[in-house]
């Protein structure tokens, strides 16, 4: 029989509140039977939100916490001042070996400062990075740093690519997967110094490096790990977002715009919809913070209860592989054939 496992819920996070937490968490455990959720928060709102559609009693518990870390703190304010909210107490959990993962749609700043000082990164990352799923022709691409790091130096990129190799191996079962470095072209002049100094420590890596890559790439078939500085990759990942909304917007628009249109947004409506479907940005929620001593993800805070579901998902795809446990063996191996 395989082993309960457990994952912290920080249910005091997210735009929706708790009550989308709990819808998620509903669908996670109506899906699972070897899962068991933790809810970090204020309890009587929890059970309010649980009200009349009760969740398997042997599968959820609830820890109170007395304080809440909001958009608007700092990552100080709520690492030193803030030591009882649900984020920390439920990054706690993990630390302690209550919980496997820890899982919040609050505030970045604060959840990676609070899960870098309480979990500690694994032996020979200086930084942890922020990794995602974006769609691609080939079915998905892992991309980092997402905006943990804002001026990253060729070191941390050579890190980077070495997670994200790593991380792309196990959840996804590719043998030797492809990493490109993002840059504004594929030639070896182009590039700022970081990235140029990057290359050669890639080149002689055990990744499978496959050279610069440029924004194009990142959703064709070509690759498998964008890696890439935190400044880059959340512009990057946040103009992706915008085009997409954009798009929606205008095909919206022009299948109202007349009544042949309309008709023709009819017809086209299951095809509309299976596209949909394929890049429904909720299939792709859940940012991993890669290199701690645990695993933490990081939902978007707009999230709703099926994207909230799915970065719990890959949460529990990571504690499957036992991802920090595979990171720091690969980087001990890497280290030592040095």
């Amino acid at each position: 029989m395989s082993r309960m496992l457990t994952v912290a819920i920080d249910a005091m996070s997210g735009d929706g509140g708790t009550a989308v937490i709990v819808d998620a968490v509903r669908t996670v455990l109506n899906q699972r039977d070897d899962v068991h959720l933790t809810l970090v928060g204020e309890p009587d709102l929890i059970e309010s939100c649980i009200g009349q559609s009760p969740l398997p009693n042997n599968q959820y518990s609830i820890v109170p916490s007395s304080e809440v870390v909001t958009m608007d703190d700092s990552a100080a304010v709520a690492l030193r001042s803030k030591k009882k909210s649900s984020m920390r107490l439920a990054v706690n959990l993990v630390k302690d070996g209550s919980a496997d993962a820890c899982v919040s749609a609050g505030n970045t700043g604060a959840l990676m400062a609070i899960s870098r000082f309480v979990l500690k990164t694994v032996s020979g990352i200086d930084r942890p990075a922020i990794s995602a799923i974006i769609p691609s022709v080939g079915g998905h691409t892992h991309m980092l740093d997402l905006g943990a790091n804002v001026d990253s130096s060729a070191e941390h990129l050579y890190q980077f690519a070495l997670m994200g190799s790593i991380l792309a191996e196990a959840v996804d079962g590719v043998s030797r997967p492809r990493v490109g470095l993002l840059n504004i072209g594929s030639e070896d002049i182009k590039g700022n110094e970081q990235v140029k100094n990057a290359a050669p420590l890639l080149a002689d890596s055990p990744v499978n490096y496959i050279g610069f890559v440029e924004g194009n790439d990142i959703y064709t078939d070509n690759v498998d790990v964008v890696v890439c500085d935190g400044f880059v990759g959340n512009v990057s990942l946040k103009t992706s977002e915008g085009v997409a909304k954009m798009v929606s917007h205008y095909m919206k628009e022009e299948f109202k715009r007349t009544f042949l249109n309309k008709m023709i947004g009819l017809l086209a409506k299951p095809v509309l919809q299976a596209f949909g479907n394929r890049i429904d940005p909720r299939r792709y929620n859940g940012a991993s913070f890669l290199g701690l001593q645990g695993v933490v993800v990081k939902s978007h805070g707009g999230a709703d209860a099926v994207a909230f579901a799915n970065a719990i998902n890959i949460a529990l795809l990571e504690i499957g592989h036992n991802v920090p446990s595979m990171i720091a063996a690969r980087l001990d191996e890497t280290l030592s054939a040095a």
